[in-house]
């Protein structure tokens, strides 16, 4: 595994552009050897690879996601729930060890957080292309904005974890829930089914 190139952040002491808002890019890798890769936990960790992504690799986690939503839509209810709470503590486990790998905790690399919130975000909804594409926007506006708990989860020192990095998206994935069926209620009354 190589690093990802330069890590572009604010200095800690740098004025921010306007009033309020410093943009920070989240790291992907602290450089440091820190021993042989744990590879099962990268790949599961990275979603099969989907968060070595250049570009927005949290939008490519959640895109890889749509597959396996799709797959589980299929199956009975108690088999989806069953397999994102599977997905979840074992994504919570591969985000622990790999942020350990890398260095940081919430790597850009790391995207089963995005996988298990996005299969949270679709549960129960209709398997129609217009849901995933609802959730899967919704569901990525909740993860950037993290509303309340899930920027408890993802600020907050004493969860800069596996279980933090998971969780935020879980809270960011229930906020998401609720808007797509919103979304699809306005849609079914406004323009029919």
């Amino acid at each position: 595994m190589s690093p990802s190139g330069p890590v572009l952040a604010a200095p800690a002491d740098a004025e921010p552009e306007s009033a309020g808002t410093r943009v920070v890019l989240k790291p992907r890798r602290v450089p440091g050897d820190r021993g042989p890769a744990p590879m099962l936990a990268l790949i599961w960790a990275t979603f099969f690879g989907a968060g070595y992504a250049p570009l927005a690799p949290g939008t490519a986690g959640t895109a890889a996601a749509i597959p396996l939503w799709w797959a589980l839509t299929y199956a009975p209810g108690w088999l989806y729930v069953a397999a994102t709470a599977a997905i979840t503590a074992t994504g919570i486990a591969a985000a622990d060890r790999a942020g350990r790998y890398y260095g940081v905790a919430d790597s850009g690399h790391i995207v089963i957080d995005e996988v298990a919130g996005y299969l949270v975000t679709m549960a129960f909804l209709p398997r129609t292309l217009f849901a995933a594409l609802a959730g899967f926007v919704l569901f990525r506006i909740c993860d950037v904005l993290k509303p309340w708990p899930a920027r408890f989860f993802d600020r907050s020192p004493r969860w800069k974890n596996g279980a933090g990095v998971v969780l935020d998206d879980l809270f960011a994935g229930l906020w998401a829930l609720l808007l797509t069926w919103g979304v699809l209620i306005l849609k079914g009354r406004l323009i029919g089914p």
